[in-house]
């Protein structure tokens, strides 16, 4: 039988019973993943609770604090610098808990023995003695004088045991669906920090330089610069749509300001709304958009689509950009865009009107030939019964100049009154011939030259 100094010079008086615990639940944890041996297992025999891994066993030597070259080089691992083994056996003790570890190599207890050299002077001890079985697989730890609450405490610390529901998993970490008041974050599934205000909970598996910095000896209340670029990569790089639509949800609360602290990334916002854009049909507008132009909103959704509000500053982002898969993010001017394509005229043969629609019909001719001649670009002056719908004026159009088939098209209302019929007409041949479109400071100019035009040849009879 063997003493081996524990040499702990700082006893962490914050630590209760359950942090201790941790640490044995994180070296078996560990132990699984590095050997990919069956599942540790914690259980209760009698009054003893028992944490055992299947692992190689403990030796001695793992109490020594020495950084662990086998634990470092893996990025999936929670210890590293052989210093919570020896902590949690100093908080059991000084906690009143009993303590013994087992393996194939060696059983272990902990007592207070005099310091080597120093016989006034006690400190912690791990006493030494042969394995009791040398078939023994893996480590055992009994724990005694530790209560359930503790245990309980100890595996909440753990997402593994949290009952925590794992929405996405990526190369940097996984979105998890949050429980209860806070947001938990976890570092390879140890939780270190609690976030009252985020809308989900994380877990970080890939260590940046200032996570690795912040991970103190407590493994707890490591600061939030530490982890909030970590946590924004982790969000950057998500696809799912059911992480987007919670992030989305969570948009419309940015104008009340209730808003989760993650919605405060503009870059977030922007990557939400294109995971949605990709994977469904949804319409983002701002508040005052929805208000001014309800006729569109009812369309967009009567059409299927979503309705997504979304601030002032996110709506300049996303203009003119693209989704993950590269297709046009549907705010209110692509919307238009896709609403006008998709739209079927129901043209009209001259034949089917009635003969006061055909008088005035009659008179285009006349029409063309006062405005200078039909442009090269115009192959046809066509009557439909539908027209587009004007979103911005909330009327339904009067004509337009369609590029795509080369014809002026106008609604057959135009056709009651000579004045509205010539009128129009002339409107969308100024387009058809300069290409302007309406309410540009060019079809303006456009428009005043040609009723020069007109009226000097008028003027001229």
């Amino acid at each position: 039988m063997k003493r081996f100094d524990l040499n702990i010079e700082k006893i962490l008086e914050n630590w209760g019973m359950h942090h201790a615990i941790r640490e044995i639940i994180a070296n078996a944890l560990d132990e699984q993943l590095l050997t990919k041996t069956k599942d540790m297992e914690i259980f209760k025999n009698k009054n003893s609770w028992i944490i055992r891994d299947f692992g190689r066993g403990i030796k001695y030597t793992h109490l020594t604090q020495n950084e662990n070259q086998e634990k470092l080089s893996s990025v999936k691992v929670i210890g590293k610098f052989g210093i919570g083994l020896k902590d949690a056996l100093a908080t059991f003790d000084r906690r009143g808990a009993v303590v013994t570890a087992k393996s194939k190599h060696t059983k272990i207890f902990i007592e207070k023995s005099p310091k080597q050299g120093f016989s006034d002077i006690s400190t912690l001890h791990a006493v030494i003695s042969e394995p009791a079985d040398a078939s023994f697989i893996g480590t055992e730890f009994e724990l005694q004088g530790v209560s359930d609450k503790d245990i309980e405490e100890a595996k909440n610390l753990f997402l593994i045991f949290s009952g925590e529901e794992i929405l996405e998993t990526m190369k940097k970490g996984q979105v998890i669906k949050r429980r209860g008041a806070s947001g938990n974050i976890y570092i390879n599934g140890v939780k270190v920090a609690e976030e009252e205000n985020f809308l989900f909970s994380y877990n970080i598996t890939t260590l940046s330089a200032p996570i690795r910095k912040a991970l103190n000896r407590e493994r707890t209340n490591v600061g939030r610069s530490a982890y909030t670029d970590s946590i924004k990569k982790i969000l950057l790089s998500s696809a799912t749509k059911e992480v987007a639509e919670i992030l989305a949800n969570d948009l419309t609360n940015i104008s009340k300001g209730t808003a989760h602290d993650e919605l405060s990334w503009i870059d977030v916002q922007e990557h939400s709304v294109k995971i949605l854009n990709q994977l469904g049909k949804y319409l983002f507008i701002t508040s005052f958009e929805g208000m001014q132009h309800p006729d569109m909103i009812d369309q967009a959704r009567n059409s299927g689509h979503e309705i997504i509000t979304i601030p002032e500053n996110l709506k300049q982002k996303i203009q003119n950009s693209n989704d993950l898969s590269g297709n046009p993010i549907t705010d209110i001017g692509q919307f238009i865009s896709n609403y006008n394509d998709s739209f079927e005229f129901k043209i009209i043969n001259p034949d089917e009107l009635n003969k006061r629609e055909k008088l005035i019909y009659q008179q285009t001719p006349d029409i063309l030939n006062i405005f200078g001649g039909k442009p090269k670009k115009v192959d046809e002056i066509k009557i439909s019964s539908t027209m587009r719908k004007d979103f911005f004026s909330e009327v339904e159009t009067l004509g337009c100049w369609d590029e795509d088939t080369n014809s002026i098209i106008l609604s057959r209302k135009t056709l009651k009154i000579i004045s509205d019929y010539s009128g129009i007409l002339i409107h969308e041949l100024i387009h058809a011939k300069t290409g302007d479109h309406d309410v540009t400071r060019e079809f303006e100019n456009s428009l005043t030259k040609e009723i020069g035009n007109l009226c000097s040849k008028l003027l001229e009879k």
